[in-house]
């Protein structure tokens, strides 16, 4: 019997605060029928479903996630509908349009045309709507493009992080009169504010600043089960509560107010810091995504009408002008052009495309017009694939999130455990006021702001020394996994080379001048924007070549170029050209089959105007002749050989993939001394290898710099993107080069070493001050005042052993 496929749903998820709140929603979620894996990513707040045979609803998952206290995002979508003649098409289209998985809400308006549909993200979308409302006999069409949303959805995260800056500003004002004390202290000065004025700084801190904390802890403990928000709540609400207590009951009883407001502003600073490294990997995303061109130019009634991408169904014919992005995946049905297919295959040049080929959408149409069948729309598209890989790979959760997983779950209910005990065993031996000091010391104590600032300070440190060396480092698993790595795949194009042709070398044909043969090149190439085109031009004009004037020019798409240059036709182009145009040239083939080490070889031939040329060969006109060739590669970055070399040397072995041709792959490889080679490779190749190897056991590293190697980046253990390539291969990757050096790969690894380490030292120093001072606290040997100390310095040490990062790596 046949495995049953298996079916995935992605969507948002808001209301996450912390590591134990995904491992939480996970449980939940995979105790769902029909689930066999959840994956929830703090990171990227959203969740990944796999389900077998029989799959949840989106409407029962969407509701397991209310009740486990955290929210789905929905999605208003407006839809044009054409074809409604009365009240009875608007009531079965709302029907139609309710009964999908993924819909909230459905409403029909006949007077004006028009739907409106509340969506999960994820769990449907434009396409399947528009699809739906195609067979129920209808015509529909968003109302708002792409392009719209992306800056809808762009403009509400710059305001969510504006108010986060503005209360993290606002607590930092309320806390530092309070934590000057504390500062003065150290150098013998003991002063005090009033006890009122300690109270009306520290309390907007505490229940408005604070709010999302009591917020957080809430719903986790109605979850059953604790987070860091539970102990933020009960260690800075009993600092808070007892100073209060004291400022209004008692005459000369210590005050910790600057304990509780420092814990709410330094665990709030943290979080501040987080949302900026999620928006960071959401980039990623959206950069793809603009890579879809809002419009479409689509046939209908015996003209062009001009519709939004998202509108074009399968099998409809779209006409793609020169110049622009293709809207979809299609076949030629008319048409012969260029097409840049560097984004997908990472081929660097540009793919000749005729009737019978196909085309990819998101790529950049040359010079010719194409009429085309659309053949994948929405999420079965070429690019919508590769976004759904780089979102697969980036829920995969970090090893370290799993460790504060693990260590929240354990660490909250047994400081609390232990608060509880020592208020009872004090009490119960007739101390009620220190049963109250000692419990409200142990949970002052276990306060983990020390814990919320071990990462986020040693990768600031860490990033800003890296910065300086042309290393950016963005998340933890790149960190942690960085020391390990014993596998490094490099991209060719733009990685190992410089990612524009440039011209190698001319081979005069038997009497012939090189400098002619360039001169005469340049010339018909003067109007041309093809890669090649350019490196001739660039290689004349450093040579110092003046140019003569070409006439009557005409481009044959993929092949080659014709034009009359003074008293001659000058060819230039691939064998098969020539072969087409001339017929038959004397040392033609000898000049084809020389050996060129997997260079591109352009030939150059000219011809007398009489007879003039015909399309048709004419071999016994006599006057045609072959001038020579021209030699183009991509040459290598001048460090590449030495960054594989030091690999070596470090035992780490080399992998080179490439969208190129068998022959110039190797001839890369041979020159750099890679030890493992695949060529020809697309975007999903790319993947397969890194899961290939990582399944091998192997820790693997991928080097790159386009669109096509964002899946791969993603997929990796550490991806490193090259500095100069797409900001999507940049905002995918772990480790970006700042500046195109793959000598830096290296250098990245130990820094990745030296930040990681730190990151564990710092954990370390976060939870020994606790063990330490917990039992103290438990048997009333501390007060919360030197809890609240204790708790201070915990971070003051966490963040000066950070900063010992730079002494590290001083010079």
């Amino acid at each position: 019997m046949a495995e049953p496929r298996k079916q995935f749903l992605d969507f948002p998820i808001e209301g996450m605060t912390c590591a134990a709140c995904s491992t939480r929603l996970e449980k939940v979620l995979g105790r769902l029928p029909g689930v066999e894996e959840a994956n929830v990513s703090l990171a990227g707040e959203a969740a990944r479903l796999r389900f077998g045979d029989h799959a949840t609803g989106a409407d029962a998952v969407a509701e397991a996630v209310r009740k486990a206290g955290f929210q789905v995002p929905t999605r208003l979508v407006e839809l044009d509908i054409r074809g409604m003649t009365c009240a009875a098409c608007s009531a079965r289209l709302e029907k139609v349009l309710s009964r999908l998985d993924g819909v909230t809400e459905a409403r029909v308006n006949i007077a004006t045309e028009r739907a409106q549909v509340r969506i999960v993200p994820g769990a449907a979308d434009e396409a399947r709507l528009i699809e739906a409302v195609k067979k129920a006999g209808f015509e529909a069409s968003p109302r708002k493009a792409a392009a719209e949303v992306r800056a809808e959805q762009e403009a509400r995260a710059e305001r969510q992080q504006r108010r986060e800056r503005q209360r993290l500003a606002i607590a930092v004002g309320l806390t530092l009169p309070l934590a000057l004390p504390m500062v003065g202290m150290l150098f013998g000065s003991h002063w005090m504010l009033p006890g009122w004025v300690q109270f009306l700084l520290a309390t907007p801190v505490q229940f408005w600043i604070g709010l999302r904390f009591y917020q957080g802890a809430y719903k986790s403990l109605r979850g059953g089960a604790g987070n860091m928000d539970v102990l933020v709540v009960l260690g800075t609400s009993a600092a808070w509560g007892l100073s209060t207590w004291n400022v209004l009951f008692t005459a000369g009883g210590d005050l910790y107010f600057e304990a509780s407001a420092m814990v709410i502003t330094l665990v709030l600073l943290g979080k501040w810091l987080e949302r900026r490294a999620r928006s960071s990997a959401g980039r990623a995303i959206r950069a793809l995504a603009q890579l879809r061109p809002d419009k479409a130019h689509l046939e209908r009634d015996g003209g062009l009408v001009d519709v939004d991408a998202e509108a074009v169904l399968q099998d409809d014919r779209v006409v793609v002008r020169p110049g622009e992005r293709l809207p979809v995946d299609g076949l030629v049905l008319e048409g012969e052009t260029q097409v840049d297919e560097s984004m997908v295959t990472g081929e660097s040049l540009p793919v000749a495309k005729a009737a019978g080929d196909r085309v990819i959408g998101g790529t950049v149409n040359g010079e010719g017009m194409l009429r085309l069948r659309a053949t994948a729309v929405g999420a079965e598209s070429t690019l919508s694939r590769v976004i759904q890989l780089v979102e697969s790979a980036q829920a995969d959760k970090a090893d370290i999130q799993r460790l504060a997983d693990r260590v929240s779950a354990v660490f909250v209910p047994i400081v609390v455990t232990i608060a509880v005990l020592t208020f009872v065993v004090w009490q119960a031996l007739g101390q009620g006021e220190t049963a109250f000091i000692a419990a409200v010391s142990v949970l002052v104590i276990a306060c983990p702001c020390a814990l919320g600032l071990a990462t986020p300070t040693a990768i600031m440190v860490g990033t800003g020394i890296a910065a300086r060396r042309g290393i950016l480092i963005k998340d933890a698993a790149a960190l942690e996994r960085g020391h390990k790595v014993d596998t490094v795949i490099f991209d060719k194009t733009g990685t190992l080379t410089q990612g524009r042709p440039a011209v190698h070398a001319i081979r005069p044909a038997d009497g012939q001048d090189p400098v002619e043969i360039l001169r005469l090149a340049a010339a018909v190439q003067q109007g041309s924007e093809h890669p090649l085109a350019r490196a001739i031009r660039e290689k004349a004009a450093a040579d110092g070549l003046e140019l003569p004037r070409a006439e009557a020019v005409r481009a044959v798409a993929g092949r080659g170029v014709r034009a009359r240059v003074g008293a001659r036709q000058v060819l230039i182009g691939n064998r098969a050209f020539l072969r087409e145009q001339l017929g038959e040239l004397p040392g033609l083939e000898a000049l084809a089959e020389a050996g060129h080490a997997g260079r591109i070889q352009v030939f150059v031939a000219a011809a007398g105007l009489e007879p003039p040329l015909a399309s048709a060969p004419d071999p016994s006109a006599g006057q045609a002749r072959l001038l020579g060739s021209i030699l183009l590669e991509d040459p290598l970055r001048p460090e590449s050989a030495a960054a594989i070399a030091e690999l070596h040397r470090q035992g780490i072995r080399s992998v080179m993939l490439s969208g190129d041709q068998e022959s110039t792959a190797q001839a890369v490889a041979a020159a750099l001394g890679i030890d493992q080679v695949r060529a020809e490779a697309l975007p999903e190749d790319k993947v397969a290898e890194v899961q290939r190897l990582r399944a091998e056991g192997r820790v693997v590293a991928m080097v790159g710099d386009g669109v096509n190697d964002a899946p791969a980046l993603a997929a990796a253990d550490v991806g490193i993107a090259m500095g100069g390539g797409t900001d999507v291969a940049m905002h995918t990757a772990g480790i970006t080069l700042m500046r195109p050096d793959p000598a830096l790969v290296q250098q990245a690894m130990g820094l990745s070493r030296s930040i990681y380490q730190k990151i564990k030292q710092n954990l370390f120093w976060a939870l020994i001050y606790n063990l330490i001072a917990i039992p103290a606290a438990a048997l009333g040997l501390l007060n919360p005042v030197i809890a609240g100390a204790a708790m201070a310095f915990s971070s003051v040490s966490v963040v000066s052993n950070s900063l010992l990062l730079r002494r590290q790596w001083r010079g």
